[in-house]
């Protein structure tokens, strides 16, 4: 339904943050590491959308990065983990972290999660260790420690150039990678070449 939105901060709360766009007010469910990431009230932000469709309510979950609701999109198809487990999760990890907790089948750290026991924490391993990876990007180290922030100017034909590369079987960080810093006017076209050419892919 929305790709992201981008607008006035109003606010934000532990897991929550309130954006003002054309004289509306949406309030959206965020991990605290989004929240971590915003800025001050009164700044432009943008965040990336999923939308939770209960049979009594409609749920905005925001995320900072593409990267951040790509990893959000694997949880929840792991059984037994549902959207306020895996902004859970994430409120403990980083997406790197997160890889790197996975990649490592510890199931402990994993569990610390609220809402997360041993069992669930077993099977997201089990789900996603051989995914989890291949799709976000291996982390820079195995601590979890790294973080990557990409511009929060990759919306438009950026992040349609983003999709197109992850579509080619690059991974999110190396798509957001390749594109951050390129002019964000281009054509999607323009954007895609010069994407490829930047990671050494003949033309």
């Amino acid at each position: 339904m929305f790709q992201y939105i981008k607008g006035e901060l109003i606010g934000t709360e532990p897991n929550g943050a309130v954006i003002e766009c054309g004289g509306i007010g949406y309030k959206f469910t965020v991990s605290a590491n989004t929240v971590a990431k915003l800025a001050s009230a009164g700044d432009e932000v943008c965040l990336y959308t999923y939308l939770c469709v209960r049979e009594d309510a409609l749920e905005l979950i925001g995320f900072y990065t593409m990267e951040e609701l790509e990893a959000f999109k694997m949880l929840i198809t792991v059984s037994g983990v549902g959207p306020k487990a895996a902004i859970a999760v994430l409120s403990l990890f980083t997406v790197s972290g997160l890889i790197s907790a996975v990649s490592a089948g510890d199931t402990k750290r994993i569990s610390k999660a609220s809402g997360i026991g041993a069992k669930t924490a077993a099977r997201i391993v089990l789900e996603l260790k051989d995914k989890i990876a291949v799709r976000l990007g291996a982390p820079a180290d195995d601590t979890g420690s790294y973080e990557y922030i990409p511009e929060k100017e990759t919306v438009g034909n950026r992040a349609e150039a983003v999709r197109a590369l992850m579509g080619l079987g690059y991974s999110m960080r190396e798509a957001e990678e390749a594109v951050r810093g390129l002019d964000p006017t281009a054509s999607l076209e323009s954007l895609l070449t010069a994407a490829l050419r930047k990671m050494g892919t003949n033309l």
